[in-house]
């Protein structure tokens, strides 16, 4: 059975005054219908451009997408044009973004907003369009959802302004949901809700997610399979069971280590990855992340390694990945 989305080969690279970006460097995957996927990694790692490059919302200039396929549905987005991928931006792939104080018009009201998307993918009159808002509105459990249409985002909490994008992006019934670190600007227990609420509804309406975090924690109740990124390369990627239970790249290892153990027996000062991301303006001939790799040998100063098989449904960019598989120790990484 085809895959939903497959991404071949996908490079993105941005031209600026001081030089050329390489953001997003051939990175490859695939996604089922119905299935998530994470994609974790520090900022500057690729997650969020290599997303929007999917489906044509990197600024041009400077940015660019000069290589690769994205085929959705059996259409390849990258040679769409762009009226034809207006038409599946929108309707059939949504997006929810990091800040909906943002990415919501604040001269608009909630109503004109939803109403609007509505009518141009679905062909809605008035009031249908209208109906539907309400219907999502009250699906995502927003309190006096047909009072509050004629609000102004302002007039909204946080959480209640990020319940509202998901309304807005799941109101055309997609098929692929992207969730851009939706809960990065809310405070922890409305972060709660909302992963409960998208999880809740993927479940309820049978989309498929690609859900974009620095958060390892968020992520392993969200997903079934995980890519990790670093530098714009995807390092490892197979089901989240068992990244998190065997990882095999020492990048894995050490974002795992950061997250703080809720049932550790004694304080322990939170480890960190030594050094800093690479100049993405450079050219990779080795592997990008051995000037901070504790496993780091000669091999990986000369040649950038790919993604090899290490488990069932696993692939690590590393070439010690079998050492590194039997010493998670090394890290002090535990995972149940």
């Amino acid at each position: 059975m085809a895959p939903l989305l497959e991404v071949k080969n996908l490079v993105t690279r941005f031209y600026t005054e001081q030089g050329v970006v390489n953001a997003v460097n051939g990175i490859s995957y695939r996604l089922a219908e119905g299935e998530s996927l994470g994609i974790v990694g520090e900022s500057g790692s690729g997650k969020s451009v290599g997303v929007m490059s999917l489906i044509g919302l990197i600024p041009s200039p400077p940015g660019r997408v000069e290589n690769g396929e994205v085929n959705f549905h059996g259409r390849d987005l990258l040679k769409l044009r762009p009226a034809e991928l207006r038409h599946v931006r929108g309707r059939e792939i949504t997006m929810i973004f990091q800040d909906p104080m943002t990415s919501l018009n604040p001269v608009l009201t909630i109503g004109r907003q939803m109403t609007e998307g509505l009518k141009l993918h679905l062909g809605m009159n008035d009031t249908q369009a209208r109906k539907r808002a309400i219907e999502m509105l009250d699906l995502v459990g927003l309190p006096g959802a047909e009072d509050r249409l004629n609000d102004y985002p302002h007039q909204f909490s946080g959480g209640q302004r990020q319940r509202i994008m998901i309304a807005m992006a799941l109101s055309t019934n997609p098929s692929l949901l992207i969730a851009d670190e939706p809960t990065t600007a809310l405070d922890v227990t409305i972060q709660a809700q909302i992963v409960e609420l998208v999880k809740e509804l993927q479940e309820k309406l049978g989309m498929a997610i690609i859900w974009i975090t620095h958060d390892l924690g968020v992520v392993a109740r969200m997903v079934e399979r995980l890519a990790v990124m670093y530098s714009g390369y995807i390092v490892e990627i197979g089901s989240v069971w068992d990244i998190y239970d065997k990882p095999a790249h020492p990048y894995t290892l050490g974002l795992l280590q950061s997250l703080p153990k809720v049932d550790a027996r004694q304080q322990q000062r939170l480890a960190s990855i030594e050094g800093l991301p690479p100049d993405l303006r450079q050219e990779f001939n080795h592997c990008p992340f051995a000037p901070r790799c504790p496993y780091v040998i000669d091999k990986c100063w000369e040649e950038n390694p790919p993604l090899m098989p290490t488990g069932r449904d696993q692939q690590s960019a590393c070439w010690r990945w079998e050492t590194v598989v039997e010493e998670p120790s090394r890290f002090g990484v535990e995972v149940k």
